[in-house]
């Protein structure tokens, strides 16, 4: 695969989600932030009540009890993407004609509803779209690469973290900064991150560099990279291995500091008032151990699209 069939892939890619900040956007093709609502009205259920509402009366039953309607990005690989055919690691995309969804959190969203009794179908939406998608029905569930935050746990509840990411830097083999162990060797370098995502943000930690007006998308970051704009990139720790793979001049920094609070868990979301559903759904996470998670993230590395 060359670069330019690399950035072709990742063209389609939104950008990695923000673990502090509330995104009111699309998070790779950030602007600038908006907030997002603090509580939404609970998701209809099929009796025309809400998903609160059925909790409450004990009906232990998500959406119809029978489609689980997982909202997702469809474009942001390895975690979500979207296929013209159907194989056993895919689900039907409810609003794209002849459209299937895989990824990682497609694989978690069919154990969960194979253990509710339902069977899974993305519905496709911006990922700024997606909580209020949640809370006024129009899906039962996201799995969507989407980060647990203060701010959004007043909007939806969120499950434990079926798989956590981490922010790195990446620079290219030549580069003065390639040997670099510590931020204060990264002094004087222009460091380029995703716009209102903690991949931008987690730059001011690192004192005396140039931080660069965000890229949009993950695309423009890689780009910005490859052709000399920048000096050092963030990046997902996650993704890291496919990067280099299409990249080889590419190098990751083997840093002794660290950022702060930047692990980003990867949570499922849905509307308020469910915690019998919530309790189903932390259970499905919790059996699937650590090292089949790798498995699974690891298979989906290798199957996302050129």
């Amino acid at each position: 695969m060359n670069n330019e069939t690399f950035d072709l892939q990742i063209s389609t890619m939104r950008s990695r989600r923000e673990f502090l900040k509330l995104s009111g956007l699309a998070v790779l093709g950030m602007g600038s932030m908006m907030a997002l609502s603090g509580c939404g009205p609970a998701a209809p259920s099929s009796n025309g009540g809400s998903a609160a509402d059925g909790a409450a009366a004990g009906a232990g039953v998500l959406g119809d009890g029978k489609t689980l309607r997982v909202g997702m990005e469809a474009a942001y690989a390895p975690y979500n993407w979207q296929v013209s055919e159907a194989s056993d690691t895919t689900i039907p995309i409810e609003n794209v004609s002849g459209a299937y969804a895989d990824g990682y959190d497609v694989q978690v969203a069919k154990r969960i509803a194979d253990a509710l009794g339902m069977e899974a179908v993305a519905v496709k939406l911006d990922f700024s779209a997606l909580i209020d998608a949640l809370n006024n029905g129009q899906i039962d569930i996201v799995c969507a690469g989407m980060s647990v935050t203060p701010e959004r746990t007043q909007a939806a509840d969120f499950s434990e973290s079926y798989i956590d990411d981490d922010i790195v830097l990446i620079t290219k083999a030549d580069s003065p900064f390639a040997s670099a162990t510590t931020f204060a060797e990264l002094s004087g370098a222009s460091i380029l991150g995703q716009a209102a995502t903690m991949f931008d943000d987690v730059i001011e930690q690192i004192p005396d560099v140039n931080h660069m007006t965000p890229a949009e998308t993950v695309p423009l970051v890689v780009q910005g990279l490859s052709s000399g704009t920048c000096d050092i990139i963030t990046y997902s720790m996650l993704s890291v291995p496919k990067l280099i793979e299409v990249y080889p001049d590419f190098v990751q920094l083997d840093m002794a500091d660290t950022f702060e609070d930047s692990i980003m868990p990867d949570n499922a979301a849905i509307a308020k008032g469910q915690d019998d559903i919530l309790a189903k759904i932390n259970e499905v996470i919790a059996d699937i151990p650590v090292e089949e998670r790798q498995q699974i993230w690891n298979e989906c590395m290798d199957r996302q699209p050129a």
